[in-house]
């Protein structure tokens, strides 16, 4: 089953090579992982994805949780949760495909980020399957590059990751 664990890490050099080093020496799979400073210069949210049992995500709470640096973790899966993935796609356009991409972008709620004229570079945002939709409705052919941030995952209510 898929997990979503939040963590609140200290902002040191070292901290994400420590929970990856954990998660590599105990041959744990991370599906998706994001990391940046939050509103206190000290800390850095940390929203890693990962697969297993009941049993393998207790271990891996576990573990994380006896790492120097972590200063809080919560699995989100089961709480009310908003997430969301951020997508950029360097598409090839040419004639009629400049009005069929748009208005694919347009349906998706897409955004063109840049225009040449033989590119576009469009920004999508959403769950994961809405992504996956967006690139399945796109030409195979025209896609040129796509950059995926990870899930980013934020726990709904007054229960929340903070200091």
């Amino acid at each position: 089953m898929r997990h979503i664990i939040s963590l609140l890490l200290e902002n040191e050099p070292g901290a994400l090579s420590r929970v990856a080093g954990l998660f590599s020496a105990r041959a744990y799979n991370i599906e998706s992982l994001s990391v940046a400073p939050t509103e206190d210069e000290t800390a850095s949210r940390m929203t890693l994805v990962t697969s297993g049992s009941d049993e393998i995500i207790e271990q891996i709470t576990k573990q994380l949780n006896k790492l120097i640096d972590v200063v809080k973790l919560l699995d989100i899966t089961g709480d009310a949760h908003v997430e969301r993935e951020i997508m950029l796609v360097k598409v090839r356009v040419a004639g009629s495909a400049r009005e069929e991409v748009k208005r694919i972008a347009d349906i998706f709620r897409g955004r063109i980020l840049d225009v040449t004229q033989s590119t576009y570079i469009i920004e999508v945002t959403g769950d994961g399957t809405k992504l996956d939709a967006f690139i399945n409705a796109l030409d195979r052919s025209a896609i040129m590059e796509v950059v995926r941030s990870g899930l980013l995952a934020i726990g709904r209510g007054e229960k929340g990751l903070k200091l």
